[in-house]
């Protein structure tokens, strides 16, 4: 177990002659057993911030911290954490157990007998459901249980820090649930500090204690998956957390009400937040933060578009000109050309200043905005 500490950590690559700031001024602490999620797109620096903890990347300036020690320049092999990568990274010519006994032979971790090698890959495979395994080669696995065989490469030897770099990305969406189950489930068994790299939003709500949002190599807000998804801290937080995305529109406040479009749909103002009358904003609203139906006096729109989601429909009502993606129970029978009202909460109503680019969140808590970011 260890506290693991980044302190205005830069790492750029070169690529056509242009140089690309993969990590650029990360700062983060991460507490001794905590299961510290970075949700992310594709490019946003997530695996270079992985690999640099790792050691397998030297990093421009800064420094990182395990344990209360500072291994910037210590080798990999000496910083006793445990990758797994996105591609499973198995030994193909070796069985299960032989791809788990790997670890166990190497580095720090080659003290182990045979026969101690051998009861943590029975524990180890016992808890992943794959002890039956042990004897058959990667080509003869499918996706799931590759995937528990490279989960088990990782948890086999005690480690300080587990480092997951998207380790349910090749899954299907049956088995990604299965996973993310009984990564839980691990990760409350364990009290070892784990760091977890992913670019679904349902993971990252599900896994994290806490969660960091990254961007263009920073992390742009840190947070407990409540906040998060209750106060992202800018559009693109608020955009990355959830699906269908975030519905964002202009409006102008007004007495206790935010008009949006040409005026004909209104939301109440949010509590807690900086804007007076006659400001300009950009209102967020999630789709399933919108109730369908409600007093005869809220704005009235028509359904253009439905579509069937499980249990719950996905509608796009247009009202005055404006429209709104709204997720709505399915028992409703609400379908198109269907006229509905539609009514928004006031705490559900996301407040962003308009400007250029991800803009900031309006909301704010006592005096200061709620932005947890280490820029």
């Amino acid at each position: 177990m260890a506290t693991v500490s980044m302190v205005d950590v830069h790492k750029s690559f070169s690529k056509g002659g242009n140089t690309i700031a993969a990590v650029d001024g990360v700062s983060v602490d991460i507490a001794d057993g905590e299961f510290f999620v970075i949700l992310g797109p594709s490019g946003a620096g997530k695996t270079t911030t992985l690999k640099a903890l790792a050691g397998l990347v030297d990093i421009d300036s800064g420094s990182i911290h395990i344990g209360g020690t500072d291994v910037t320049l210590v080798e990999p092999y000496h910083r006793n954490v445990a990758m797994a990568f996105e591609s499973y990274a198995l030994y193909p010519q070796k069985t299960v157990a032989e791809n788990l006994a790997s670890p166990l032979k190497s580095g720090r971790t080659g003290r182990y007998t045979e026969a101690e090698r051998a009861e943590r890959i029975d524990q180890v495979t016992t808890t992943l459901g794959i002890n039956h395994l042990q004897k058959r080669f990667p080509r003869e696995l499918s996706n799931g249980q590759r995937q528990r065989v490279a989960l088990g490469r990782v948890l086999v030897r005690p480690a300080d820090v587990y480092l997951l770099d998207e380790p349910l990305s090749h899954l299907d969406a049956k088995l990604r649930a299965s996973m993310r189950a009984e990564l839980k489930q691990l990760g409350a068994m364990s009290s070892t500090t784990t760091i977890y790299v992913t670019h679904d939003y349902q993971e990252a709500l599900a896994l994290g204690d806490r969660i960091a949002v990254m961007r263009d190599g920073r992390l742009v807000q840190i947070g407990r998956p409540e906040e998060i998804w209750r106060r992202p801290a800018d559009t693109f937080v608020a955009k990355a957390v959830g699906q269908p995305e975030i519905n964002l529109l202009d409006g102008v406040v007004d007495t206790g009400r935010i008009r949006l479009g040409d005026g004909t749909f209104d939301v109440p103002v949010p509590p807690e937040t900086s804007c007076q009358r006659g400001d300009r904003v950009r209102v967020g609203l999630r789709p399933s933060d919108i109730q369908v139906g409600g007093s005869d006096e809220a704005p009235r729109g028509r359904v253009i578009l439905a579509e069937r989601l499980g249990r719950n429909i996905e509608l796009t009502v247009d009202i005055g000109g404006t429209q709104l993606v709204v997720l709505a129970e399915g028992r409703g029978g609400v379908g198109e050309g269907a006229e509905v009202t539609l009514t928004v909460a006031d705490a559900d109503v996301h407040l962003f200043a308009i400007g250029e680019g991800s803009t900031p969140s309006l909301r704010t808590s006592g005096q200061e905005p709620v932005l947890e970011a280490a820029q």
